[in-house]
């Protein structure tokens, strides 16, 4: 299913995504994969929730194919496809929390993802609540988005009780 994902995102990209300004978008490609990159490593101990292989054979290999094709790739889509006008806006954000909380879903059901910890689905949604205004926000200004990252990190790190 990971793959499936994958190869589906890359589609994707490659139909809506704006490549000939990917430069444009760059930044905020990485900033998405620093961050998954950082969870990683910070809750390399205590991981709140973990992808199941599927074809991969193990999971450090799934969580490569999210950081630096999947993540990246959907930055891409959500920024090129940013629409102008508050109401436009609101539901551009509500359409990709959808995505990301149902893609999510269903990998619960298959049994592709596990939580422990506490997290579950509904953090997972809470937490795309807040990361994809944070995406928009690092495209604009990323040194605000960098400190805010940090605020959430620390937090969402006490929330879960994720040792050091």
């Amino acid at each position: 299913m990971h793959i499936f994902l994958a190869i589906f995102v890359i589609w994707a990209a490659y139909r809506w995504g704006d490549w000939r300004n990917w430069q444009k978008y760059h930044p905020t490609m990485m900033y998405f994969a620093l961050g998954n990159l950082l969870y990683n490593f910070l809750c390399a101990n205590h991981m709140l929730w973990t992808l199941t292989p599927d074809i991969l054979s193990n999971a450090g290999l799934t969580e490569m194919v999210y950081t630096f094709i999947i993540f990246p790739a959907t930055a891409l889509l959500f920024l090129t496809n940013y629409p102008q006008g508050r109401k436009k806006v609101f539901f551009h954000y509500v359409q990709w929390v959808l995505i990301y909380g149902s893609a999510e879903y269903i990998f619960y059901l298959f049994g592709r993802i596990y939580y422990q910890y506490g997290w579950s689905l509904a953090w997972s949604i809470g937490f795309n609540i807040i990361m994809f205004p944070m995406l928009k926000l690092f495209s604009v200004k990323p040194s605000i988005a960098y400190i805010l990252s940090a605020c959430f990190t620390v937090f969402w790190m006490k929330m879960f009780h994720v040792p050091l």
